[in-house]
């Protein structure tokens, strides 16, 4: 018996080698078809791994970057079986995106996110519905204060709030983190929930927590390695995890829903999950509407998760350059000195009055490089662009990190550099390649707000503090290594805030 299962085990096991095999084969020759069609250049695929053995997964856009330097400004690149196509440089980027805007306008499946939404939300839907939750969600935030003077209003509040916590501390050292997304997200509950949250609310915090582990995650190797491989169960971990941490985070909204609900005043509406809950009543008895609990749901973590995370981290991005660099932090204190009025907070109306601290927050933006791959988008029906054809469906990389630092638009890219953003009298420019919100179609729709929150948050700090590193820390031994994940965050690090005299 015992010899018996043993060749039943050899015999197995040797089916199995033989259908590897003959699947490797099978993707080999697929893969030497395709590179000799009209595809983008790249480097050759290996079978079953493409080209993961040229790509670092903590840091594929440095990878990307580097294959751009062989392969040109367009070139194709493969995830395991999933075949992409790279943009790099800005003139590239802005050609696809603006000049090509319906040939690049859909969203890529990226399984992850597939699972996660099912669809729905704004950031990572398709076709009509896209467009209905993005013109609806842009109405709505206008309607709730976007660009006007009674959210300026609100974020001044919360610039108040957030610097009598740092006044808590007396100079002592303290980590930015946590407090910074509190105050942030505060601002994009207003305008979702028509309230705020106090610093210490723990379902608040355990919000944000979910929130920030799963955009950490979404960037890891093994969610990456989870998209190209799907179906391979012992990749799903890290996936598993994101998974949870939305069901809770569906939980707790579906929760706030409910109370809106209950408590739903057409003539008095708080937010944008009010407005949503209207429509939805409104299309109650269409078939096929939009405004679903799905998309209530999506649009409003879609919101609330893109309206935190990337305005708070670019803040600390900001703090730490200026302790780095405190000769640009003394600047932007002498310019508000002459602009500001005494025991005031600077305003939106001051910003042209100001053209070095403008020149620093674009700078900081441009140097933090948060989302160095974009969000990617995909071809809709097959596109012929710069002499090549990428076949319908075809997921697409704006590598906006390659336009951040394009040599043919920045002097030291490399660097950090206010100058970057200043002509030779001192006044601020504006710079095309300045694309940290992306273009075209899929652009970031909360681009206004985060100018918003990041002028005054940045400058209301900066009027009430100075900021230095801990007792013991020299500037030069601050670490400007970016830690990644979806979006690229500082390493962890305490800040001293010392009120100005």
């Amino acid at each position: 018996m015992a010899v018996q299962s043993f060749l039943q085990y050899v015999g197995s096991s040797l089916l199995l080698c033989l259908a590897a095999g003959l699947f490797a084969l099978l993707y080999f020759l697929s893969s030497s078809k395709k590179s000799v069609s009209n595809l983008p250049p790249g480097p050759r695929p290996l079978p079953l791994i493409g080209n993961l053995n040229v790509v670092d997964l903590k840091k594929p856009f440095q990878s990307l970057t580097e294959l751009s330097k062989i392969y040109g400004n367009v070139f194709t690149v493969h995830f395991g079986p999933r075949k992409v196509v790279v943009l790099a440089g800005y003139e590239t980027i802005k050609d696809a995106l603006l000049n090509h805007a319906e040939e690049f306008g859909e969203r890529a499946e990226i399984p992850i996110f597939r699972k996660m939404t099912q669809g729905n939300g704004i950031a990572f839907s398709h076709g009509e519905l896209w467009k209905t939750m993005r013109r609806f969600t842009l109405s709505t935030l206008r309607d709730f204060g976007m660009g006007k003077r009674t959210l300026e209003i609100r974020i001044l509040e919360e610039v108040n709030s957030l610097i009598k916590y740092f006044e808590s501390y007396h100079g002592k050292p303290f980590d930015t983190k946590m407090i910074l997304n509190n105050a942030v997200s505060n601002v994009i509950c207003s305008i979702l929930f028509g309230e705020r949250f106090e610093y210490d609310d723990p379902v608040f915090l355990t919000l944000l927590k979910l929130i920030n582990q799963n955009t950490k995650l979404l960037g890891s190797p093994m969610v990456q390695l989870y998209n190209f491989y799907p179906s391979l169960g012992f990749l799903s971990g890290a996936s598993k995890t994101v998974l949870q941490n939305i069901s809770e985070l569906n939980a707790f909204l579906q929760k706030l829903f409910q109370e809106h609900q209950e408590e739903l005043n057409e003539n008095d509406l708080t937010g944008f999950v009010d407005a949503f809950l209207v429509k939805q009543k409104q299309e109650s008895k269409k078939p096929h509407t939009a405004f679903s609990n799905g998309n209530l749901m999506f649009s409003t973590l879609d919101l609330f998760a893109a309206g935190t995370e990337t305005t708070s981290t670019t803040v600390r991005w900001g703090l730490l350059l200026m302790m780095k660099y405190p000769e640009i932090q003394r600047k932007i204190q002498e310019e508000m000195n002459h602009v500001i009025e005494p025991g005031e907070l600077p305003r939106l109306e001051d910003r042209k009055k100001m053209p070095y601290t403008e020149a620093v927050l674009h700078e900081i933006q441009r140097f933090a490089n948060i989302v160095p791959m974009g969000v990617s988008r995909s071809t809709p029906r097959d596109v012929n662009f710069r002499g090549y054809v990428i076949p319908k469906g075809t997921e697409i990389i704006p590598l906006l990190t390659s336009a951040l630092n394009d040599t043919l638009h920045w002097k030291t890219p490399d660097q950090f550099n206010p100058s970057h953003f200043l002509d030779a009298n001192g006044n601020f420019i504006r710079r095309e390649a300045f694309i940290p919100f992306s273009v075209g179609r899929r652009a970031c729709l909360g681009e206004g707000l985060a100018k918003m929150e990041l002028f005054l948050f940045f400058s209301g700090l900066l009027r009430k503090f100075v900021f230095h590193p801990p007792p013991g820390v020299d500037k030069s031994d601050l670490d400007l290594t970016a830690d990644v994940g979806f979006t690229l965050t500082p390493m962890p690090h305490l800040v001293c805030a010392v009120p100005c005299e």
